[in-house]
């Protein structure tokens, strides 16, 4: 499923997520949604999340 959607991506849903600060490494870290931040229906470069860890990022990966 694509992170780009917001549609796909649900409150306690496991994903990969890139960092702010991974942008351009393009390390991905994982863990389990908290809050959906893009209010948008769809995001070109994925759907901006928090985790239950409180780090902030865009989905890259739906894992489970």
């Amino acid at each position: 499923m694509s992170g780009n959607l917001r549609a796909n991506i649900k409150k306690g849903l496991e994903v990969a997520i890139v960092l702010k600060q991974d942008q351009r490494s393009g390390k991905l870290t994982q863990g389990v949604v908290k809050d959906i931040l893009t209010n948008s229906p769809n995001h070109p470069h994925g759907i901006k999340v928090r985790l239950e860890s409180g780090e902030v990022g865009r989905v890259k990966q739906i894992i489970a």
